[in-house]
């Protein structure tokens, strides 16, 4: 059975360079303010608005939700499904995106006057049997179009995220550094099929690994396959952020980066998965 994604035409218009940003000056993207309130809360976003930790891009970061609160101080629990699944926010220069959910969703963006506003996010019309998941969605959604209040601190071991939506929830996010920022650029965007099933390969350091086989697929701008593929090779790396299933072939759209002073016997290029494209259960 073939699952072929309707969202290669995107995955491959997600490859062209984004729009200018906006003409917008009156704040500088990704530099908030501290709104105008009192008390302890007040001086504490003033304090973090006034440190040099606000210009740090948000792009540099996966920011994963790791607490929610409303005002009288319970948890969201529709923001969280089982014990390690929640939203996850991802920014570029002018578009945000969520993941970690059932659908993924994004839109545009900016900070201004210390708020995260947002345009109407976007999202795929997936239906998951957990409706968990799909609440999920709905309650991310709903909190991130509230123009919620933005603070960013970088102190500790990890950079934090905060929203406050006027209602008084409360969002604490964690920064994990991107694969952009750990491997210092851009990297190139490739697509790659992977086959249904593993293969023994030779490791001089690894008995009896198994080795995904691999082969490069290439697409025109209007998603059409383009050439032929070439032999299966096996790969002798993980690609990180994907997990292989026995059985399903998938076609996956990668980041791949070039790794300065690999240690010795490890491999000079990591991939990284972007989106899956295509799916299909092979039969034995």
């Amino acid at each position: 059975m073939k699952y072929r994604s309707l969202l290669l035409p995107l995955a491959l218009a997600a490859c062209s360079p984004a729009p200018p940003p906006s003409t917008d000056t009156s704040t500088p993207a990704h530099t908030a303010t501290a709104p105008a309130t009192t008390g302890p809360a007040a001086a504490a976003t003033a304090a973090t608005a006034a440190s040099p930790a606000l210009p740090l891009s948000l792009s540099q970061f996966h920011w994963q939700l790791q607490q929610a609160n409303s005002r009288d101080g319970k948890r969201i629990d529709a923001l969280f499904v089982g014990d390690d699944n929640s939203p996850q926010l991802n920014f570029t220069q002018d578009r945000i995106s969520v993941s970690k959910g059932c659908n993924g969703m994004g839109g545009s963006y900016r900070i201004k006057d210390g708020r995260l506003e947002t345009s109407a996010l976007a999202q795929t019309m997936m239906a998951c049997s957990n409706p968990a998941l799909m609440a999920m969605d709905a309650a991310i959604g709903e909190r991130l179009q509230a123009h919620p209040q933005v603070t960013l601190q970088t102190s500790g071991e990890a950079p934090q995220l905060s929203l406050v939506t006027d209602s008084g929830d409360s969002l604490q996010f964690s920064g994990k550094p991107t694969a952009e920022t750990r491997y210092g650029g851009e990297g190139s965007t490739v697509f790659m099929e992977v086959a249904a099933q593993t293969k023994p390969c030779s490791h001089p350091l690894i008995p009896n690994m198994q080795c995904l086989q691999v082969r490069e697929r290439h697409y025109d701008d209007k998603g059409l396959e383009a050439g032929k593929p070439g032999d299966w090779q096996p790969l002798y790396q993980d690609i990180e952020g994907y997990t292989h299933q026995a059985g399903v072939r998938n076609v996956l759209r990668l980041k791949r980066f070039h790794i300065k002073n690999p240690p010795a016997d490890a491999p000079n290029t990591a991939y990284v998965l972007d989106m899956v494209v295509e799916s299909e259960i092979v039969k034995p």
